[in-house]
């Protein structure tokens, strides 16, 4: 009893030490032509891999909320993708937890712009409910139509250089929104995608890098007076960019909200 509730201890001091972050995942964002796109959806810490969270967890009931949002943007066209979503269990380091897989055929050329908005997650140890409303993009055959996209959302980021199309050792700009509002002096949190996840066995792989202390996992960064924030690259892979609580929605179920802007941008090597 005593060794369960130290494993416990530890999980939740685990789960809080670095950031939650909604996952929006597939191997490639730049693509020659259309073809099918894999995607898996879970919330997790990408870079540590500590503490994997069931996607809709609730404090007043023992079922998981469903996704409220999930669609594609290409060429202005939005196309639903919400009853695609398939259950799946998502394996993390420590632990297992509920998620969701599916496919997009990309049919035509220029930007697929995903957009995820979760249900709330309930976040036990800070008595907090946690909303990530996700943005991700994947191009095909280099044709830029939709990357900048604002989208008005509640809570958004907004690129100013292509997600898709980023050297390692450059630069990522964005624009933190409120319903098309610049936020001022937005809290960022960004982490890198440490451990290449499998699509086969939906699940996290081997880290690649060990960060050489704990802020290292979580980098903390602000944006200016007008809600902008350049942030440079210094790895290829996955790189997430999360907006704390820039949304508008501030409660749910009767509970402090932290409605998050989040987006995934994928880094290259120049060879």
């Amino acid at each position: 009893m005593k060794k369960l509730l130290i494993a416990m201890i530890l999980t939740l001091v685990a789960s809080n030490a670095f950031a939650h972050f909604q996952m929006l995942f597939t191997p490639e964002s730049a693509l020659n032509k259309g073809q099918k796109i894999e995607l898996r959806l879970a919330f997790t810490h990408p870079f540590a891999d500590e503490h994997t969270m069931d996607m809709g967890l609730q404090h007043d009931t023992k079922t998981l909320a469903a996704v409220e949002e999930f669609y594609v943007i290409n060429k202005d066209k939005k196309k639903d993708l919400l009853s695609t979503l398939k259950p799946i269990t998502w394996t993390g380091k420590h632990n297992a937890a509920s998620g969701f897989e599916t496919a997009y055929k990309a049919k035509r050329m220029g930007d697929h712009l995903f957009v995820l908005k979760p249900a709330p997650y309930y976040e036990a140890g800070e008595d907090i409910y946690i909303q990530q409303i996700t943005k991700m993009m994947v191009n095909v055959a280099g044709t830029p139509t939709d990357w900048d996209k604002e989208l008005g959302l509640k809570a958004e980021i907004v690129p100013l250089n292509k997600p898709y199309t980023i050297w390692t050792g450059s630069t990522f700009t964005g624009i933190v929104k409120q319903n098309g509002k610049p936020v001022p002096f937005a809290e960022i949190e960004v982490e890198y995608i440490n451990h290449a996840p499998d699509l086969k066995t939906n699940a996290m792989g081997p880290a690649f890098v060990e960060a050489p202390h704990d802020s290292f996992v979580t980098i903390g960064i602000k944006a200016d007076a007008n809600g902008q924030f350049t942030f440079g690259i210094p790895k290829a892979g996955w790189w997430g960019f999360c907006a704390l609580g820039a949304g508008s929605d501030t409660e749910y179920k009767g509970k402090e909200l932290s409605q998050d802007a989040v987006i995934w941008i994928q880094a290259k090597d120049m060879k």
